[in-house]
């Protein structure tokens, strides 16, 4: 095994404890890094949850390399998707799809890798606010008023990330006229073991599978941003996710009604008991031209969805931002072990990655328009059922 550089590597700031960030800080230490920090926005103790997430081989295959046993975070050991149309709320013949790899839920997976990241390079309840260099090194700011200096920055903190608008503020996010509701239920409605995809019409799509316990659902529907706005109390772009004290009867009414005028039982009637709901709006942005930045001597990086947030429906997300997170730690592990210069080996990760992560972003807008979801911004949802309680 080639001998490591005694001084630990350079020091390493992750920026984001979603899934992406722990799951680099993970690597980073494990391979041996000695200066690796964590920062997370939300305070310890916060209760965060999410939805339905796909997992490709290369991405099982990293995890199973940091320790990170599929038991804990798959439920259900199945590759299957079910794609099945509805026709007056009656199911069609459904078609097999085999998918790479396995499913599992947000919360599964981030309470898996968070019990590995050792409590001391965890920093919750840190907000970053700003970017600068000083004396030649990156220089990060903290709106609790600290600040930690760093040689590498790492951004992984989402589709809303504040390292994107300090790095690339001309990349913003942009509505893209429609919205994936959420709810989790106690119960398996179908004694599913599969997922299962139900596509209604163009602009309806609901996706429910097993999970501990019970099933979770997303359900696309189509709505223009003022629509978004009387649902959930916010523009778009002002409420990227919509957490259950957010959804209220209007929104409500306008999932539940959709659910009776599109589903077959007892899927409408698993919608409408759901008491638990969360919604996002879905997104699009212009595709990254570059995923590394100097900052004096040192250099920031962009991962996963700060980089380049895609639609659900490319299942990309969680695998971008894993496999964006592997390459980049066995590019910096030449720079720890063979004092490999460290903005070469950034280079040639970027230009590794960077296709895959543009590739991504373009394929979102294609699959939504084979399904019909999205309309212009100056559109309402006028095609679906708009039912009051």
């Amino acid at each position: 095994m080639p001998r490591r550089r005694s001084n630990g590597g350079p020091r390493i700031a992750v920026i984001g404890g979603s899934l992406t960030g722990p799951a680099v800080a993970l690597m980073f230490a494990q391979a041996g890094f000695s200066h690796v920090n964590l920062y997370e926005a939300t305070p310890a103790g916060t209760t965060l949850g999410g939805g339905l997430i796909s997992l490709e081989h290369s991405s099982l295959g990293i995890l199973d390399q940091a320790g990170v046993d599929q038991d804990e975070y798959v439920h259900v050991p199945s590759e299957t998707i079910w794609q099945t149309p509805v026709k007056d709320r009656v199911l069609g013949d459904p078609v097999r799809r085999v998918y790479p790899g396995r499913f599992t839920t947000w919360t599964q997976l981030h309470d898996a890798l968070t019990r590995r990241v050792p409590n001391d390079l965890v920093t919750t309840g840190a907000r970053l606010t700003g970017l600068t260099a000083h004396r030649g090194h990156p220089l990060l700011e903290f709106a609790e008023g600290f600040t930690v200096s760093a040689d590498v920055v790492v951004f992984a903190d989402g589709r809303a990330s504040t390292g994107r608008r300090l790095l690339d503020p001309n990349r913003r996010l942009r509505y893209a006229g429609y919205v994936g509701h959420r709810g989790s239920l106690g119960f398996n409605p179908t004694a599913m073991v599969d997922f299962w995809r139900l596509e209604p019409c163009p602009g309806v799509q609901f996706n429910i599978a097993p999970i501990p316990g019970g099933a979770d659902w997303t359900f696309y529907l189509n709505a223009g941003p003022g629509e978004y706005t009387r649902m959930f109390g916010a523009a778009p772009r002002q409420r990227l996710f919509a957490q259950p004290r957010h959804v209220g009867g209007t929104a409500r009414a306008h999932v539940d009604g959709n659910a009776v005028w599109h589903l077959p039982e007892p899927f409408a009637s698993a919608v409408h008991c759901t008491a638990s709901r969360t919604a996002f709006p879905v997104m699009d942005i212009e595709p990254p031209t570059q995923m590394v930045w100097p900052v004096g001597d040192g250099f920031a990086v962009l991962l996963g969805d700060a980089l380049a947030p895609v639609r659900a429906h490319t299942a990309r997300g969680a695998n971008n931002g894993f496999e964006q997170g592997d390459g980049l730690v066995t590019a910096l592990c030449q720079h720890l072990r063979h004092d490999a210069d460290l903005g070469n080996a950034l280079s040639g990760w970027q230009r590794r990655y960077l296709p895959a992560a543009v590739a991504a972003v373009r394929l979102g807008p294609v699959i939504g328009g084979r399904l019909g979801l999205g309309v212009s911004p100056d559109a309402d949802s006028a095609n679906l059922v708009e039912l009051t309680v």
